[in-house]
């Protein structure tokens, strides 16, 4: 007989000890096990509901037409135009945002971990707090002031949307970021300064790079949390039914402010007869670009999961 067979109980008698717990300490384990389920089945219900909402009303417009046109020259109650325009600017801002953002955040996490201290260091912390609660119409209220100031009235541009938007992420990847190099174990870090490498060279190569999985989530759930914003791009974007490509000059539409706008016109007075009118195109198109704003969500996100698992830190079996 081994050490590990002594230590080891055989089977029937676990299954002896098990059936001789308390009986109300099995009512106890049975009824807190079904409050877990219960709340996660009651989690589920909204959104499944949301999901099943979405794809029932928005799958009727969903096609490569809707996706490759513009509102250009559309109206009334027309059976046509798309979202591809929305689709362009909100691609655009996003991503103008995120070269904003995520330089910031991760900079100011970086200095915050390994550098911070002192007065500076809380000062950044109480800010980053403070900016993690700004409604986001401040946040458009503050880029539109800013740059009517610098450039004047025209000041509406995708680049003035992207930094209202920036204003919202740069605390969310900050923190996101923060709570990922702390999780780093310190001898991951004191074994690099052992064999002489520099610091910078060291949370470049070896800190970030550990936590790269947790920091691109971060972004993710940075950039999930802006994408769909509408106030602020109200306000520093504007709307227009045709296709601009330039972010640095005239109005620009996203998909929140076209889900917005076309849910807002409600339904179309259509005369008796015209088969050619719609009445509920506007709705239609709504949900339709609801559908597609997921979709660049969910797909956004399946990037970030290939991107943190190719830089993620390899292990070897």
């Amino acid at each position: 007989m081994t050490v590990t067979d002594t230590l080891t109980p055989d089977a029937s008698a676990l299954r002896l000890a098990l059936t001789q717990v308390d009986p109300a300490r099995r009512r106890k384990d049975r009824f807190m096990r079904g409050l877990i389920y219960a709340a996660f089945v009651l989690a589920m219900i909204p959104l499944v509901s949301l999901i099943w909402s979405v794809l029932a009303n928005g799958l009727g417009r969903f096609d490569l037409y809707f996706l490759t046109h513009s509102m250009r020259n559309v109206y009334g109650g027309m059976d046509a135009g798309g979202v591809y325009h929305a689709l362009l600017g909100t691609l655009l801002i996003t991503g103008l945002a995120a070269l904003i953002s995520v330089p910031i955040g991760i900079l100011t996490a970086v200095y915050l971990v390994e550098y911070g201290s002192g007065a500076l260091a809380r000062s950044v912390t109480f800010f980053v707090d403070v900016m993690t609660g700004i409604p986001s119409i401040v946040a458009g209220l503050f880029a539109f002031s800013l740059f009517y100031l610098v450039v004047g009235p025209d000041s509406r541009s995708g680049f003035v949307g992207a930094v209202a938007l920036s204003v919202l992420m740069i605390p969310i990847v900050i923190r996101s970021t923060e709570e990922m190099l702390r999780l780093v174990p310190n001898e991951l870090r004191e074994a690099s300064l052992a064999l002489g490498v520099p610091k910078w060279l060291t949370i470049i190569r070896v800190v970030l790079r550990t936590a790269v999985a947790g920091i691109t989530t971060g972004v993710m759930i940075a950039i999930a949390r802006v994408i769909g914003e509408t106030a602020p791009l109200l306000i520093t974007v504007g709307a227009t039914d045709s296709i601009n490509r330039d972010p640095f000059e005239g109005n620009m539409m996203t998909l929140p402010v076209y889900v917005y706008r076309q849910y807002a016109a409600g339904l179309v007075p259509c005369t008796p007869g015209d088969a050619a009118c719609i009445p509920t195109i506007n709705y239609d198109r709504a949900w339709s670009a609801a559908l597609v704003l997921i979709l660049v969500v969910m797909l956004l996100n399946l990037v970030a999961r290939g991107v943190s698992r190719w830089f993620a830190p390899k292990t070897r079996a």
